[in-house]
């Protein structure tokens, strides 16, 4: 009894450690700056069971710490758009995109992309 009991914890251990390490390789990628300029495209749904929502979609150039540039397309699930001027930290990926974003201040953005960015 005791061995299926060790063997039972063992693999629900390594299927939570396996679907961690999964789940950092998937939402890793590489950051970007990008300053909020404009209001959004404005995009107005209903999720599977009906209830709307709204998100905001951004078209916006990022740059990276070296200052080179990216496209980088993103949603935000707000029923505001996001603020304008603001900064963002951008983390995309090869194969999902952007998979985050976070406000940051005028501060924390490297001197080469806030010099890209204009500001």
């Amino acid at each position: 009894m005791k061995k299926i009991l060790i063997g039972f914890v063992s693999v629900i251990v390594i299927a939570f450690v396996g679907l961690q390490i999964a789940q950092k390789v998937v939402s890793s990628g590489d950051e970007y700056y990008v300053q909020i300029t404009t209001e959004g495209q404005r995009i107005d749904g209903k999720d599977d069971n009906g209830n709307a929502y709204v998100d905001y979609n951004y078209s916006l150039p990022g740059y990276d710490d070296e200052g080179k540039e990216k496209k980088l397309n993103f949603n935000a699930a707000k029923d505001r758009p996001l603020r304008r001027e603001a900064f963002l930290k951008v983390t995309w990926n090869k194969q999902k995109g952007v998979t985050s974003y976070e406000e940051v201040s005028q501060k924390e953005v490297p001197k080469k992309a806030l010099a890209k960015l204009g500001a």
